[in-house]
């Protein structure tokens, strides 16, 4: 009986451990919420595995940067890309570029959000780009590239991504894959956690 009361008793406080790691582990999460013309994309971002990356893109949410910027960039069956250009198809100016954190173990994955980026690795400021299939392959380091940056997921509205990926797209000066009629980040603001 004693065995009994023993084992149950550190089963129990296993039990309060794990509940609070859990506890702790939905506090330390950093969402953020694109509110589109097409409804609500909830992102969760890892800033243990991409800190730089992190922290440069929650300092364009609190600056208000992303909003009444376009989703630019739709292609169906590879991705969504955002967060630089007005409707008009101006680039808007922006901090310094940020160091790549393409080896921090994420993969492009369906559902993750990525910084885009020049051919030099370190040139991303920011624009993102949301993954609508595994892009792993092409897009995760490998030898002879560096590989896109994953910071997060979405975790809520991957609806409205796909929804995005499937507006007609055409030419606009010298861009392509640009959606005819505007999609519009009206804004993207941290959201409380949940």
């Amino acid at each position: 009986m004693i065995y009994l009361c023993a084992g149950l008793a550190v089963l129990i406080g296993l039990g309060a451990l794990m509940m609070t790691d859990a506890v702790g582990a939905a506090a330390d999460r950093t969402l953020v919420e694109l509110d589109t013309t097409l409804g609500p994309i909830v992102l969760e971002l890892d800033p243990a595995r991409a800190p730089i990356t992190t922290d440069n893109f929650l300092r364009y949410v609190d600056e208000g940067f992303y909003n009444d910027l376009v989703f630019h960039r739709v292609i169906p069956s590879f991705m969504i890309q955002g967060g630089g250009m007005t409707d008009a198809m101006v680039e808007k100016p922006t901090h310094a570029p940020i160091q790549n954190e393409a080896s921090n173990g994420l993969s492009n994955k369906r559902g993750t959000i990525a910084m885009a980026r020049t051919s030099d690795p370190n040139s991303a400021t920011a624009q993102f780009f949301i993954n609508l299939v595994d892009n792993g392959r092409g897009l995760d380091p490998r030898p002879g590239s560096a590989g896109y940056t994953v910071f997060g997921k979405v975790v809520s509205g991957m609806e409205v991504v796909d929804a995005i990926a499937k507006v007609p797209t055409g030419s606009n000066g010298p861009h392509d894959d640009v959606p005819l009629k505007p999609v519009y980040i009206k804004s993207a603001k941290r959201k409380a956690k949940s």
